[in-house]
């Protein structure tokens, strides 16, 4: 029996560790912690809210006193920490929002499991996701490797650089055993429509505007999120303690590439003609401190833990649609806020 912790498996890639988890090991007891904010959703989840090794708890890692009680009450044995602010635009609006978060949350989560074990560290372990945006950004050539020098632009990038130091730092300083992952973008079902594919999902069925950043040249590397956590689970029982380990999707799109596909996708599922939806793009001011390109150099938990992704972008783009458009009710409930009124039931 295993008792493990996952923070922030309401949202969106934490909701699909959660799901795995309990799907693939009935032996293993699951509580998931999240604070419910904005993109918070129990929704995400109503699925397998009945599974006998399932347990939700509300409440926010920033409080260090429920943290530490939390921890005392449950002898967590493992952690998964997924929770965490993490959209760069909100970022810049409100950065302190994002230390409190990203940094202190970790910082709290780390003294509770340091507390509670006293050193005894056989069997245990904290595993925490991170960001390729740790590394800065690349020009034309190169890739992030494991050993890429962190650069952060952002105050996102930079509080989650931030808590890698400090998980790192624990691991050295008390022999804490933890695995450090640093994914690529991540789409598919359930994400909040803050975020490009979704978003842009969302403004195509009604006729909105396509926002595109500069002169849309921007790259990134997309990981399928189910991709993503079938390697958080392979990494989670195969990855060595005190390593670190690149997750990416071997996809690289210039994001206007990639929003020129997804309109002729699109265009080809709601049944309208070809172009409608490239129309709706419109080019706007750049953001500030806007990182060129991010490539994954994901070589090392391919060789050494056999993991890759196992469906190409073009595969999970065209899944990744139809599950918005066969849910487009839970996409309206995001949109107008009443995903909320499904907790209010749920919690009572």
């Amino acid at each position: 029996m295993k008792k493990i912790l996952i923070t922030g498996g309401a949202g969106f890639i934490g909701s699909h560790v959660v799901r795995l988890f309990l799907k693939q090991y009935p032996n293993y007891t699951v509580y998931n912690l999240d604070a419910l904010t904005y993109a918070g959703n129990p929704e995400n989840l109503s699925d397998i809210e009945t599974f006998h090794n399932y347990h939700f708890v509300k409440g926010n890692i920033v409080n260090e006193a429920f943290i530490n009680e939390f921890f005392e009450e449950h002898q967590f044995e493992n952690v998964i920490h997924l929770a965490a602010e993490s959209h760069v635009d909100r970022s810049i609006e409100d950065p302190l929002a994002f230390v409190k978060t990203n940094v202190m949350g970790t910082m709290n989560l780390l003294n509770a499991f340091r507390k509670l074990w006293h050193g005894n560290w056989e069997g245990k372990l904290f595993y925490h996701i991170s960001t390729d945006e740790v590394y800065g950004t690349l020009g034309s050539q190169g890739l992030f490797t494991e050993h890429t020098p962190y650069d952060p632009n952002s105050p996102y990038s930079a509080s989650k650089a931030s808590s890698d130091h400090f998980v790192r730092a624990y691991g050295e300083t008390y022999g804490m055993p933890y695995i450090i992952t640093n994914c690529s973008n991540n789409y598919g079902p359930n994400q909040f429509p803050e975020k490009l594919i979704p978003l842009f999902i969302h403004n195509i069925i009604h006729h909105i505007p396509l926002p595109v950043y500069g002169d849309g040249k921007y790259t990134r590397d997309w990981l399928y999120v189910e991709d993503h956590a079938a390697a958080i689970d392979l990494v989670f029982h195969s990855g060595i303690a005190g390593e670190t380990y690149n997750i990416g999707g071997f996809n690289e799109w210039q994001n206007i590439d990639l929003i020129k596909l997804l309109c002729a996708v699109m265009d080809k599922k709601l049944d309208r003609a070809a172009g409608t939806s490239a129309a709706l793009i419109t080019y706007v001011k750049d953001r500030p401190g806007h990182d060129l390109r991010y490539a994954i150099d994901a070589s090392k938990i391919n060789t050494e833990l056999g993991w890759s992704p196992s469906v190409t972008f073009e595969q999970g783009l065209e899944k990744t649609v139809d599950w918005y458009l066969n849910n487009e009710k839970w996409l309206e409930n995001i949109g107008s806020g009443a995903y909320r009124d499904y907790y209010e039931k749920y919690s009572q």
